[in-house]
């Protein structure tokens, strides 16, 4: 018998399959297109994005929507129902026009700040930029008027359902009273260690090998992904098929290292959600925060644990050789170096939290109209130097240019790197307990408790529960700060 949510499981497999095409031509583009393709790929990918908007849009989806609810479902079909519904009312608020206009300008301008960006050519990346910003209050407007909420958080709902800048302002207010001084503290602590860098050059081909050897003892799955190079790391791709990027620097090679580890998190993530309920809005992960917790898990509270380091260093030593510059500890040393820098995603664990809070504050400023797109230079580096004394003054590339986010239009992405920081925090606090052989297993290289907690906890429930649930199903309690603010005080004081 044919059901109103067996139309709509159809539908939605339909666009899951135009997803998966619009994932691996956004990856090609980050990744192989030659420059002259960059055109035609936009067109293509916004043409691909109004028919989707045409499928999920149409009146009869909204009609099978209301008939479903009518219907007999399980747990998981309603979870499945609930999120369906969630897309199809996030859409609907959007006329074609835009976003195909977005989807132009957002390919457009990310084509330009590939070239723009070494160039350190802001005056020539802000008109595309505009554009971007532009549309992006055009749809913030829209769907603020439909919510009832700020412009801003409309468009934050989009990546963490169910947060708001009121709760952000807190959460984020409250790390601003404590971490500048812990930062200080671990400085100051730090100062008296040697960290003499090893000396490059380090081949892009040996980098790469030592990346895959991290992959393989983190359990990704080769058979589903694989590993490329892009111009900003990323995980793309669907669940089948998980394409990870990371950039190479021959003058040294942790950054490297440690993007594979990031990217490799989010992968995990994708390769183990449900596979039963692949191709439906129930079986993606279930929110930005989420997918942060869990490439900020295996980056910093795995990562960067002093364990892991030993298990990392020998992989080094395979590719590198035996080197008077760089022995176990002084690797270990390294990788736990507390340093405020310019670059986001080369931010230790204790500085970050600094460059997400910068971001939110002027995208949010920027989205609600009390600042403009030719304000951003300044206003970056009157904060850089607030939060972390560095001057940006003159220099966008490692400024306000560095991230790909704005430039297709991810306003309120950035929050969810911290959200993230502490969920991670939380998760692997919690996992430690529930593991009690966890540090000797990790001493021997065996994860295996690790992911299948992982697994029990997180990864099989794709977008069942909400952020709040899962976090409380997981350890007991929802999102607590405190468990980030203890890990960064034991591993670094």
């Amino acid at each position: 018998m044919t059901t109103a949510y067996s139309q709509l499981r159809a539908t939605f497999t339909r666009l899951s399959r135009f997803e998966h095409l619009g994932s691996i031509a956004g990856w090609d583009m980050q990744t192989m297109m030659p420059m002259n393709g960059g055109r035609a790929r936009s067109e293509a990918l916004a043409e691909l994005s109004v028919l989707q908007h045409q499928i999920l849009t149409n009146k009869q989806v909204g009609q099978w929507l209301e008939q479903a609810k009518q219907e007999d479902l399980n747990d998981f079909e309603q979870a499945n129902l609930h999120e369906m519904s969630r897309q199809y009312h996030y859409a609907v608020l959007l006329p074609e026009t835009l976003v195909e206009a977005k989807s132009l300008a957002g390919a457009r301008c990310e084509n330009a700040w590939r070239i723009q960006r070494p160039a350190n050519d802001w005056e020539g990346f802000v008109d595309n930029l505009r554009d971007v910003v532009k549309l992006s209050r055009q749809e913030a407007e829209l769907r603020s008027q439909a919510s009832g909420t700020s412009r801003y958080d409309a468009l934050l709902d989009h990546y963490e359902p169910g947060m708001t800048s009121a709760k952000l302002d807190g959460i984020f207010g409250d790390l601003k009273q404590w971490l500048p001084e812990l930062l200080q503290k671990v400085v100051q602590k730090q100062s008296s260690l040697d960290f003499t860098t090893p000396q490059g050059p380090f081949a892009v081909d040996k980098q790469k090998q030592l990346g895959l050897s991290v992959m393989k003892l983190l359990g990704f799955n080769f058979d589903g992904g694989r590993l490329d190079v892009s111009a900003h790391p990323f995980c793309g791709g669907v669940p089948e098929d998980v394409r990870i990027t990371t950039r190479y620097n021959e003058k040294e090679f942790l950054s490297a290292m440690m993007g594979v580890i990031h990217e490799t998190g989010h992968a995990r993530y994708e390769q183990n959600l449900p596979k039963e309920w692949l191709g439906q809005p129930v079986g993606k992960a279930r929110s930005m925060g989420i997918h942060e917790s869990q490439s900020l898990l295996f980056e910093m509270q795995l990562g960067r644990n002093e364990n892991f380091l030993k298990l990392l260093y020998p992989l080094a030593v395979e590719q590198f050789g035996q080197r008077a510059d760089l022995n176990e500890a002084s690797f270990i040393r390294l990788n736990q170096q507390v340093k405020p820098g310019l670059i986001r995603v080369d931010a230790d664990e204790v500085s970050y939290p600094a460059h997400v809070i910068l971001r939110y504050e002027i995208e949010q400023a920027l989205i609600e109209g009390e600042i403009e797109v030719d304000d951003i230079p300044a206003l970056w580096n009157r904060k850089m130097q607030q939060y972390l004394g560095i001057e940006t003054l003159g220099n966008y590339r490692n400024g306000c240019m560095q991230d790909i986010h704005w430039t297709d239009g991810s306003f309120g992405y950035f929050p969810t790197y911290t959200l993230g920081a502490m969920y991670a925090a939380q998760l692997f606090q919690t996992a430690d307990k529930a593991i009690p052989s966890f540090k000797d297993e990790l001493a021997r290289g065996d994860l295996t408790s690790l992911f299948q907690w992982l697994q029990q906890n997180i990864w099989q429930h794709g977008s069942r529960f909400s952020t709040d649930q899962l976090i409380k199903n997981a350890t007991g309690e929802t999102l607590n700060p405190s468990y980030f603010r203890k890990h960064l005080e034991n591993r670094y004081l």
